[in-house]
């Protein structure tokens, strides 16, 4: 039989992976501790650099006047003016018109659409030549994609023309999937 080997005081155990770990950290350590000093040496020369060139602008006088108030109300005012028609200008309008032209009209005729990207909804003014046409089209707009919470804003039928029609607009949720930034 074997004699058991009771080890009631365990040596620690380094071994020369463990060694050579502890190293490579404390390299790595070191090369980080010297990127950043040498990135803080490289921050303060620009940014003495820059202090040097705004003296030497100061004393020729071509430095930017800070702005009033109101120059900079009026600033800010047309900067919220252009982000709004870069908002609208981004909207997939071709995926919109492609959609309307894709709707089977044959009793329906589009008057005038009038989108507001702002609120992201859409008026349709359009003629139908009965009240089933109508109903049709606007079944066929709440089942699109691109449109939802199409509703009937109001109606009237055309007492002056010989066939009828009903004049009708509707206004919808236009839902943009995909924003882009």
């Amino acid at each position: 039989m074997r004699p058991i080997d009771l080890d009631f005081q365990r040596k620690t155990l380094s071994t020369v992976p463990g060694w050579i770990l502890l190293g490579g950290g404390m390299l790595m350590a070191a090369f980080m501790l010297g990127l950043h000093l040498h990135t803080c040496d490289e921050h303060e020369a620009r940014s003495a650099e820059l202090e040097r060139v705004e003296q030497q602008l100061q004393k020729r006088g071509l430095r930017q006047a800070p702005m009033s108030a109101s120059e900079e109300k009026a600033r800010a005012a047309g900067v919220a003016e252009m982000r709004r028609i870069t908002a609208q200008m981004n909207l997939p309008w071709d995926g919109l018109f492609a959609m309307l032209e894709a709707q089977p009209r044959k009793d329906i005729a589009l008057l005038s659409l009038a989108p507001d990207a702002r609120k992201g909804q859409l008026r349709i003014a359009a003629e139908a030549r009965d009240l089933p046409a109508m109903l049709a089209f606007h079944r066929e707009l709440e089942a699109s994609d691109a449109l939802s919470d199409v509703s009937l804003l109001n109606h009237e039928m055309v007492a002056e023309q010989a066939e009828r029609p009903i004049r009708f607009n509707l206004l919808a949720s236009w839902g943009v999937k995909d924003a882009r930034p």
